[in-house]
């Protein structure tokens, strides 16, 4: 009885050691003795125990915050720079064969290409034209990353930051830009009201009634406030109405 439940104990313990399971969004990577087998899962299945070795991989996409860098774009300008990557596995059995740490190797490749490609662009793209550089960058990480069964689909900047000094030269600039669009802006105002003045001078003096109109629309106008007291030139010929008809003939 003691052999039996002896060569039992052992079965349950080999049964144990040999049944693995593997979640959904895992792969299980089995070496048989160093040499690779290849990658199971999901699910429940088999190794031999002590002999294969099980490496699990996620095939979840993963984001990875690359840390900041400090460097110098293409105009000379001193900024610090920081971004995230998402990327996931592809190929489980690469991931683990071709590239020691698959996550320590894209992170340090994302941070020498951060530093390359923001060092060959200027300021103003770095912070208007942000997706194209972002695009730049994905592209480059997954070419690089590609062999190891890594898929990078997206890079973003998630930080720029300059220096205190820039950022007052460039408030200054906007400042200095927004007064200039305001004076032009007057000025072009000025010069329709010039034109549409100059349009009416001209009906005004082909009809000489329409300035005596005028004279009694503004009198219109100013009768409407509370005045006690109006001034107003009076046009010669209203009073020559008035006048006698030998003071006409005179005149």
């Amino acid at each position: 009885m003691s052999i039996l439940f002896t060569v039992g104990i052992i079965v349950v313990i080999f049964l144990l050691a040999a049944i693995r399971v593997v979640r959904e969004y895992e792969r299980g990577v089995i070496f048989r003795l160093g040499r690779l087998v290849g990658a199971k899962g999901p699910g429940l299945f088999f190794v031999i125990p002590f002999v294969d070795q099980l490496v699990k991989v996620g095939l979840r996409v993963m984001t990875m915050d690359v840390p900041k860098q400090e460097l110098i774009t293409r105009d000379n300008v001193p900024v610090t720079v920081d971004a995230v990557v998402y990327f996931r596995v592809m190929n489980p059995e690469e991931a683990v064969t071709k590239v020691e740490n698959y996550i320590l190797a894209t992170s340090l490749i994302s941070q020498t290409t951060l530093r390359s490609v923001v060092g060959q662009s200027e300021l103003d793209e770095l912070l208007i034209h942000r997706d194209k550089i972002n695009e730049a960058l994905q592209k480059i990480i997954d070419e690089k990353t590609d062999p190891w069964g890594i898929k990078v689909s997206a890079v973003e900047i998630k930080e720029v930051t300059l220096p205190e000094e820039l950022k007052r030269a460039m408030a200054r600039q906007a400042e200095t830009e927004r007064e200039r669009r305001a004076k032009i802006i007057n000025a072009e105002g000025e010069f329709q009201a010039a034109e549409k003045l100059s349009q009416a001078a001209k009906i005004i003096a082909e009809n000489p009634i329409a300035l005596q109109l005028r004279y009694l629309q503004t009198l219109s106008d100013i009768s409407a406030e509370n005045a006690t007291t109006v001034v107003f030139p009076l046009p010669m010929e209203i009073l020559q109405a008035f006048m006698p008809r030998n003071q006409k003939e005179e005149g």
